[in-house]
């Protein structure tokens, strides 16, 4: 199974990055390129404060980099084990919006607020025939009921979640803040090391999924090598650090107060206007006492695609992403990221 959604994966990054490519090739230039703006939309993952912005750098002072993303994510995943059966079938649009203002030449300060569109969404019948036109395998899809919501969860006959009908409403706002460790430019490479950690409200409603009904902290080392040359911007980037929690409303006496959260990306950046980029996030579990992937497994996605650069210097990044890790995260999710410095 894990073999056969690396396969996955790796076509439809070839597919992306070829419809990319056909809007032609310019002369290599310099282009900064940083990480994807987004996390695991899983119902029972999305609910805490993993980091969304995993990037190095730091918005120089008195200016504000704006930001409006979009993440859509369709689930379906059926499994039992002794005593639990668990059902994630439904799609999460998940939209915010963050403002980063830098305070001084080494410290900024921001605000993440997201906005959470839940039900039966429409890609069923799309990822259907995309797994179809693969030979890949569709995992009940293709037999369930077409763009329903249900996330329903037993143990030992209890019913412990249960979310069947369509919702929308404010999530659970983050205060962000990043210090610049280091910072190192020059004409051919630069190198950026900063700390970067978010404070995450209680103020979406957790019985709809859209908030874990907690105060969540989080806390990571980011990091950010580009080189220049003629064949473009070749980056490497990435993040690690950790995830804590106060006591959840989702799943409580399964919940994990601490977790550990990284991110590696690699990108490249032909020219000017358009970089490419692969990235992997990925957290420790965040439940026990379960022998079921859903709920106890270490998590693990891949993105892929790119970001473009428009007039008027505002930045597009386009994703898609995937479950490494069988069950762990949505089947597929849809990034689309819109953001300029003033």
């Amino acid at each position: 199974m894990l073999h056969l959604k690396f396969e996955e994966s790796i076509r439809s990054a070839l597919f992306f990055i070829a419809l990319l490519c056909l809007s032609g090739v310019a002369s290599a230039a310099d282009m900064e390129i940083t990480p994807f703006s987004s996390s695991n939309q899983s119902p029972l993952l999305q609910i805490y404060g993993f980091p969304h912005d995993t990037g190095a750098d730091i918005v120089p002072p008195g200016s504000f980099r704006i930001g409006l993303s979009m993440d859509t994510s369709s689930n379906y995943t059926v499994a039992k084990g002794p005593g639990e059966l668990i059902t994630l079938d439904g799609e999460t649009c998940r939209m915010a919006f963050t403002a980063r203002f830098g305070v001084t030449p080494n410290f900024e300060a921001g605000v993440e607020i997201p906005y959470y569109l839940q039900g039966g969404g429409f890609l069923d019948g799309f990822i259907i025939d995309w797994h179809n036109a693969f030979g890949l395998p569709q995992g009940g899809r293709d037999t369930a009921p077409k763009n329903r919501i249900n996330y329903n969860y037993r143990k030992d006959g209890v019913q412990k979640l249960l979310v069947d009908r369509s919702t929308s409403g404010i999530g659970d706002i983050s205060l962000t803040s990043g210090l610049r460790l280091y910072d190192v430019r020059e004409t051919d490479h630069s190198d950026s090391l900063s700390l970067k950690g978010s404070v995450k409200l209680p103020t979406g409603d957790s019985s709809y999924l859209f908030g874990s009904g907690g105060t969540d902290v989080s806390l990571q080392l980011c990091g950010n090598m580009i080189n220049y040359s003629e064949w473009g911007s070749l980056s490497v980037y990435g993040a690690i650090g950790g995830l804590a929690m106060s006591r959840s409303d989702v799943l409580r006496d399964q919940h994990k107060q601490l977790a550990g959260v990284g991110t590696l990306g690699f990108g490249w950046g032909p020219t000017s206007w358009i970089s490419f980029k692969v990235q992997l996030n990925g957290n420790t579990s965040l439940y026990s006492d379960s022998s079921l992937d859903e709920i106890s497994k270490n998590a693990v996605m891949i993105m892929f695609g790119g970001a473009l650069r428009l007039p008027g210097e505002y930045l597009l990044d386009i994703g898609v992403a995937e479950d490494i890790s069988v069950a762990t995260a949505p089947d597929v999710s849809f990034h689309l990221g819109l953001s300029k410095r003033f």
